[in-house]
């Protein structure tokens, strides 16, 4: 295995609210982003998502990998929730090569921060951006 191919050795824990599904992430996220748009404000009752993306190998169940819960397709784009508490761990996106994972689960702080907002067009009339990242109506070049 090539150094480029190798995850790196820190790995940060996450978790749901009520402790029940605890997940392992590589801390070797690819991009990092906040969501605005109407999905994510509604499957996090907040005015975006924070979420960090990584390969999905990089990321596994700890425990709990039996109380979760699969929102969408479990065979292509679905979030996994805990059956619990409803926390929303993490998206399985990009044809299952990737995991969005929410930020606010995660116990450890990651290395990366988001670095824009996306669906800007669509956000919470009620929320004001007040930092200086980058804002996209959608994805950037759309």
């Amino acid at each position: 295995m090539t150094d480029a191919a190798r995850p790196p050795s820190r790995r940060l824990t996450g978790r749901c609210l009520c402790g029940t599904v605890c997940y392992q992430v590589a801390d070797a996220f690819e991009y990092a982003m906040n969501c605005h748009c109407n999905d994510c404000r509604r499957a996090t009752g907040s005015a975006f998502k924070p979420f960090a993306g990584i390969r999905r190998e990089h990321l596994a169940i700890a425990a709990g990998g039996d109380a979760t819960l699969i929102y969408g397709d479990a065979s292509a784009a679905h979030d996994v929730h805990c059956r619990h508490c409803g926390s929303l761990l993490f998206s399985v996106v990009r044809e299952g090569a990737y995991a969005h994972v929410t930020m606010g689960t995660l116990v450890d702080a990651p290395s990366i921060r988001p670095s824009m907002h996306l669906f800007v067009a669509s956000k919470a009339p009620w929320h004001d951006i007040t930092d200086d990242l980058p804002q996209h109506a959608r994805f950037p070049g759309e």
